[in-house]
């Protein structure tokens, strides 16, 4: 029958349609502008971060980057699957609005991956939440699809419903930080009826994407004044921060 379904619908890159070898892939062209997230990344928010690789997990936590440390994070650790940019920014938009929830499979295996230190037995996987504007808009809830992939990679539970929008919030694009972070605040919860599920519970927040942080806060601190135990947050990629570009003479 696999055969059968190859000839009929052939293996396509998961980012730009060419045929490839098998389902899930990419093609060699895509595959090259993806920058998969390595050991050498800040612990709190998965950025990568210059350097050699760490060699023990005591030097992984060690690796903060620049913002993290001058900028509280209530969650405890970070993780991220790709960079936000070429194939990486290409698949988490044709996710968020192309209407490609068949995507969500394969990116959250890999996402499963790229948390995979985060994890311990019993943990909770929970989606940060959209408004239901926003999801009757758009007919799915993009972080929801990856958590569920999440979980079932590492048998956890999956909770999509423990967080839920309190208000409906513009969009973060082209925002200033701390406009993002106003834009926000207060803006999730855990409903009442939530709060006994988890209590002392050890939380692995999902999202698609994280810029500045600031859904990834709010959400972590509805979490922890509902009573959680930990929050670690795990997103299929991490903007970055652009180098800005060499003038004229700079050495090389």
């Amino acid at each position: 029958m696999k055969g059968a379904l190859g000839v009929v619908f052939p293996p396509q890159c998961l980012c730009c349609g060419a045929g490839v070898a098998s389902q899930g892939a990419l093609c060699p062209a895509c595959w090259r502008e993806a920058e998969f997230v390595g050991a050498s990344a800040c612990a709190r928010c998965g950025v990568p971060v210059p350097g050699e690789p760490p060699q023990s997990e005591d030097e992984a936590a060690a690796l903060i980057c620049d913002d993290c440390l001058i900028r509280d994070r209530p969650w405890r650790r970070g993780r991220a699957a790709l960079v936000y940019r070429g194939t990486g920014r290409a698949l988490v938009l044709a996710l968020k609005h192309g209407d490609r929830p068949d995507l969500a499979p394969p990116l959250g295996r890999w996402l499963a991956g790229a948390a995979a230190p985060l994890v311990r037995p019993g943990m909770l996987v929970v989606p940060v939440p959209l408004h239901p504007r926003r999801m009757l808009k758009r007919k799915y809830n993009q972080a929801a699809l990856l958590a569920r992939q999440v979980a079932r990679a590492h048998d956890l539970p999956h909770c999509p419903g423990l967080l839920v929008r309190t208000r409906h919030t513009g969009m973060q694009d082209h925002r200033g930080v701390a406009d993002r972070f106003a834009n926000v605040a207060s803006a999730l919860a855990v409903p009442p009826r939530q709060r006994g599920a988890v209590q002392g519970r050890a939380v692995l927040l999902v999202d698609d994407v994280m810029a500045s942080g600031a859904t990834a806060a709010a959400a972590a601190e509805a979490l922890r004044t509902a009573g959680s135990g930990p929050v670690c947050v795990a997103v299929l990629a991490r903007a970055v921060r652009e180098a800005p570009p060499r003038a004229a003479g700079d050495a090389e």
